[in-house]
């Protein structure tokens, strides 16, 4: 089976970033994840339209909101809860996210 893309995007001084890391690693366990700072100019264009803290697994938003923002901003909705990301990944197939 192959690997799903488990992404975290943020900018510094989200208040709700820490939260955000707290909740993926209690759905993940053991996986990882990669980070998107909306704050470094190395970030790829196609993260700059989400708010932070937004959690995608294989390109998606977990919430299941798409793409909004024009500017950097925090999320709306605060921070993806452990079980919408656990929900994102066994839909995404990925081995071991129901534990």
């Amino acid at each position: 089976m192959k690997e799903r893309r488990i992404e975290l995007v943020y900018f510094d001084g989200c208040p709700n970033a820490d939260r955000a890391r707290a909740n993926l690693e209690a759905a993940l366990g053991a996986g990882s994840w990669r980070e998107w700072n909306l704050s470094s100019g190395d970030t790829p264009e196609r993260f700059r339209r989400h708010g932070s803290p937004t959690v995608l697994v294989d390109g998606r938003d977990v919430t299941g909101e798409g793409e909004a923002n024009a500017a950097m901003a925090c999320r709306a909705d605060g921070v993806p809860s452990v079980e919408l990301i656990r929900e994102a990944l066994v839909i995404s197939g990925r081995p071991g996210a129901s534990r």
